[in-house]
């Protein structure tokens, strides 16, 4: 069984000081307070051409991301793949709006696989549908409203970007994950990647979509893409997630007066990212399986189904996943038992990746968030380190 509460084996690549360091930041964004007035402040120090940049780069920026570069990155992938970590790059610029930007993202997703392709310790790449196409068409799309003249090129163009970046994955042999976004835009996504599965995905996965288990539908559609696949001769690669947009969600079904796609409970939610976790496994002989979660129990879930069903612990295609900065306990001690363990890098420049630092910061404030599980497991290993 793996320890969770081995710190020395968590933190075996901090210093004392980033220790303490982390150990005030996640005392920091443990406060919803403090974290809704930081928002605030970064978006309007942005509007007002401030200089935050120093700031943000000294706090969550060193906790959540990996540099502002790929090569800025490599000190972080060579160490975490020393304790058996891999990466996986992610350019996380988000809210562009332009075909310039929407081609210089698909270009830096490119350089991503390339790099990928050549360095052992990064298995995956991944992007977001969104860095690539316009949100306002993705969601058009989904609602199954016809487009214009203008909106069907930069359709085409987008879909044409999608398809470039998957094409690239394949021919480098690096396997890429397409993220999940919002519901109402999730469709137009779901459709893509299930036709970038059918095409690259016949031999092994090479496309991986990602499912938010939090959504009430999901077990059903995992259900049918599994039937959808097995029918067409392909296989299905889930990145599994409980989700990222729990408040919107609500928030955009209580005004526009839909049913909430959002389990009730934490407790439903809980359930269906487990019994994703268990249909994956039963199917796994024609799917990949990543499990992106910071839940200790799911954690060992997996952990334990892997060993039940009698399949190496390095099978590659079962792997673990969490972000970069959280969650080492789960990260660390797994890949110390054999498991494939591969950790979200985000990159990019420092007032761009703000929206991504913004929701860790949340992640981290919520009810249910990690940051008391975090300073619990910081304080233990400043005791076990002879550290006040």
């Amino acid at each position: 069984m793996v320890d969770f509460n081995d710190t020395k084996t968590a933190f075996i690549l901090k210093t004392d000081t980033q220790l303490k360091k982390a150990y005030w930041l996640f005392r920091l964004v443990a406060s919803k307070s403090l974290v809704g007035l930081g928002k605030k402040a970064s978006n309007m120090a942005i509007k007002l051409g401030l200089p935050i940049r120093t700031v943000v780069k000294q706090t969550v920026y060193d906790q959540f991301v990996g540099g502002e570069t790929i090569e800025e990155c490599e000190s972080i992938i060579d160490k975490l793949h020393e304790q058996n970590v891999h990466s996986l790059l992610d350019f996380a610029v988000e809210g562009k709006e332009t075909e310039a930007d929407f081609d210089a993202c698909k270009d830096e997703i490119i350089q991503t696989i390339k790099y990928g392709a050549e360095h052992q310790a990064v298995p995956f790449a991944v992007f977001k549908a969104t860095g690539v196409a316009k949100f306002s068409l993705l969601e058009k799309y989904s609602a199954g409203e016809p487009f214009n003249e203008i909106e069907s090129r930069a359709w085409t163009r987008a879909k044409n970007r999608i398809e470039e970046i998957c094409y690239t994955a394949n021919k480098y042999g690096l396997r890429i994950m397409i993220d999940a976004e919002e519901s109402w835009i999730q469709k137009a996504i779901d459709e893509i990647t299930v036709q970038m599965m059918e095409r690259f995905n016949k031999e092994k996965v090479m496309v991986i979509n990602t499912l938010q288990m939090y959504r009430n539908d999901r077990i059903d559609y995992m259900k049918e893409s599994l039937e959808t696949a097995e029918r067409k001769g392909f296989k299905f690669g889930a990145k599994l997630v409980r989700g990222a947009y729990m408040e919107k969600e609500r928030e955009r079904a209580e005004k526009m007066g839909y049913p909430d796609p959002i389990h009730k409970t934490k407790a439903d939610s809980d359930k269906s990212y487990d019994d994703g976790v268990r249909l994956m496994i039963e199917n796994i002989d024609d799917g990949l399986l990543v499990a992106g979660s910071h839940n200790e129990e799911s954690a060992r879930l997996l952990s334990e189904l892997i060993d039940q069903k009698g399949l190496e612990r390095s099978d590659k295609r079962i792997w673990f996943s969490q972000l970069y900065g959280m969650s080492d306990n789960l990260s660390f001690n797994l890949a110390k038992e054999g498991y494939n363990v591969v950790k979200y890098l985000p990159f990019g420049p420092v007032n761009e990746t703000l929206p991504y630092l913004i929701r860790r910061a949340e992640e981290n404030s919520s009810a249910s968030g990690q940051s008391g599980r975090e300073l619990s497991l910081i304080q233990a290993e400043l005791k076990r380190r002879g550290i006040n």
